[in-house]
């Protein structure tokens, strides 16, 4: 039996033993060995066991603790305050975004109340109406003795004080309060 599957085996020695496929099969060992030991009674291996190996790690060696830079916490310390700012701004953008927003809703709404209240006046007052409750109370067309014109052929007169200019300290002064009011306005 075993020399049956001797001959089954492929050789590499002869050229009809390629099967269509130049490459080397990965489990050739494999074949090999089983078609060797064909219709053998299978050998019972004793397995060595390896001790585990215990692996120590070596001492680790810390870091002394460093000091923080004062300027490096100045730092942190401007760069969140102008986090919040930031935030407070976008805040403020989108109160005013959704004012806008609510304003112009409003607007719309008023010009379309203004279309109706302008119809119902017209409608409501008639020039003949008006002339007949004038009528009625009394009022007429003012008389040639009710009448007076004025005569405006004489020359105009118009009379220009000098204001004085104001003085370095006056001009300092109301630059800052400009520039407070500014300040104070953009935060508000």
């Amino acid at each position: 039996m075993a020399s049956a599957a001797k001959d089954l085996r492929y050789r590499s020695g002869r050229a009809s033993s390629v099967d269509g496929n130049l490459a080397r099969s990965l489990d050739f060992e494999v074949r090999e060995r089983e078609l060797r030991h064909a219709g053998e009674a299978p050998r019972h291996r004793e397995t060595v066991r390896e001790k585990p190996q215990v692996r120590s790690l070596p001492k680790v060696r810390l870091r002394e603790a460093q000091h923080v830079a004062p300027l490096a916490v100045l730092g942190a310390a401007a760069a969140a305050a102008l986090a919040v700012l930031l935030l407070l701004s976008y805040i403020q953008l989108t109160v005013l975004s959704n004012e806008t927003v609510e304003l112009r809703s409003e607007l719309k709404a008023l010009e379309k109340e203004n279309v109706v209240l302008t119809t119902q006046y017209e409608q409501i007052y008639d020039l003949a109406s008006v002339k007949a409750a004038a009528e009625s109370a009394g009022m007429t067309k003012p008389g040639a003795s009710q009448v007076y014109y004025v005569d405006g052929s004489g020359g105009d007169a118009a009379v220009v004080y000098r204001q004085e200019e104001p003085d370095f300290w006056d001009r300092l002064r109301s630059s800052l309060h400009h520039g407070v009011y500014a300040v104070v306005e953009y935060f508000d």
